[in-house]
């Protein structure tokens, strides 16, 4: 069955009407496929055969906690970068010994939480970090597990904004540096070091940056087992892009088969991170137009959708496929840009789209489920979209539409900013 799909030219996610969607729900509205996140997740696990590994989704991607539990269902693992995902993860019934705790900037009441829970690892971008990670756990009287995260200055070829493995970012620890760390972390009496792993960038298209990774990896790792320093597990980190337009990215089965050639005869867990590979496609935003507006230099399709919904585009100049749910023959096909309500010029969803379309109509962005909501914000004070999960025949409301009086709900006028009755 294809997931989403015309039928007697309307569109359907799965065996639902995307119009009947729209009609229930109301618009702008996320939907989701169920069949597609389950199929996706099964496919990292299915290419690993028999081999030690763990699928962490990437709570940042897509974090309702109803996609979340599916996942959980599946015995799925999770990298989180914030204390915020992992309640989610928690309340969606993930295990938090399969929970890898990433990000830069940890701050203690967070890692106070993830000891007391007691997640799988936490994944250090800094000395700093250790050091802090050293003194909470021997308040707590306990051990923590870590994984140096390694900056491997490699270029990802994927946009500056998401390419997280090159000197110049934020992100993980100089390689020159990791060794005196490891060797540092043996004198340290609550820090137990269990892996290392490294996230050179997200939208990845080529296997030959995460192969050229993965020698950094395995070089470090042969280095340590030379000190003595033996590891459990290797993080691969995530990033396999998807086609949005005409990338090509490689499959599932053959990044997995590419790394597991790597692998050779090396006794290593190894960890994925995965987040848009799984949801991207899985998720759409449904959209109405509003007004359809002419000029002699340009033609707008002026939408419910806006920016505040969905930032891809603004943010990232990313592409995105949008198509009509209805095909209606007897309309007359134009070029449009289509930009929503927002009062920003950055508000746009595609540029020069040929549709054939009239005020109304419902539109589809496609491959919307990855960093679609998650981004999303009430940017202009406009309530947040609602979203659907679809299971074969049955539509489900996983997070309400968002009411103005919610916009506000935990704002405060101080008293002596109220008008004096003098």
């Amino acid at each position: 069955m294809m997931v989403f799909h015309y039928q007697n030219n309307q569109l359907f996610a799965e065996n639902v009407s995307l119009a009947e969607i729209a009609e229930k729900f109301g618009t702008p509205c996320y939907v989701y496929s169920r069949s597609i996140i389950e199929k996706n997740w099964r496919e990292f696990d299915d290419a690993f055969l028999n081999y030690p590994h763990r699928i962490c989704y990437a709570v940042k991607a897509n974090s309702n906690i109803a996609i979340l539990n599916l996942l959980a269902k599946l015995q799925s693992g999770f990298d989180i970068v914030s204390q915020g995902e992992l309640e989610r993860v928690l309340a969606a019934g993930g295990d938090p010994k399969k929970i890898v705790f990433s990000g830069v900037g940890k701050q203690d009441k967070e890692i106070i939480r993830a000891l007391e829970v007691g997640i799988f690892c936490f994944n250090v971008e800094s000395e700093p970090e250790l050091e802090k990670l050293n003194l909470i756990a021997t308040q707590l009287n306990t051990i923590a597990p870590v994984a140096l995260r390694i900056n491997p200055n490699i270029d990802a070829r994927t946009h500056p904004y998401i390419a997280t493995g090159l000197n110049e970012n934020k992100f993980g620890i100089e390689l020159a540096l990791t060794l005196p760390l490891c060797r540092k972390i043996k004198n340290l009496s609550h820090l137990n070091l269990v892996g290392i792993g490294c996230h050179i960038g997200s939208q990845l298209t080529e296997l030959d940056p995460f192969l050229e990774a993965l020698d950094c990896l395995f070089g470090l790792v042969d280095q340590l087992a030379f000190e003595g320093i033996e590891l459990k597990h290797l993080d691969i980190g995530g990033g396999l892009g998807i086609r949005y337009q005409d990338e090509h990215p490689p499959t599932i089965h053959d990044y997995v088969s590419a790394i597991r050639d790597k692998l050779g005869a090396r006794q290593l867990e190894i960890i994925l991170e995965p987040g848009r590979v799984i949801v991207a496609d899985a998720g759409i935003l449904l959209t109405k137009i509003e007004y359809l507006k002419h000029s002699q230099h340009k033609n707008f399709a002026i939408v419910d959708a806006a920016m505040n919904d969905f930032m891809r585009p603004a943010l990232y100049d990313a592409w995105q496929k949008i198509i009509p749910v209805k095909l209606d023959k007897n309309n007359t096909e134009q070029t449009y840009d289509i930009v929503g309500p927002v009062c920003e010029t950055g508000d746009f969803l595609g540029k020069k789209r040929k549709l054939a379309v009239n005020s109304g109509d419902l539109l589809t962005i496609c491959a919307a489920g990855a960093y679609g909501f998650s981004m999303s914000s009430n940017y202009n004070s406009r309530p947040r979209a609602a979203e659907v999960l679809v299971d074969g025949s049955h539509a489900s409301l996983i997070r309400k539409r968002e009411s103005i009086e919610d916009l506000f709900a935990h704002e405060i006028i101080h008293p002596e900013s109220a008008p004096s009755r003098g």
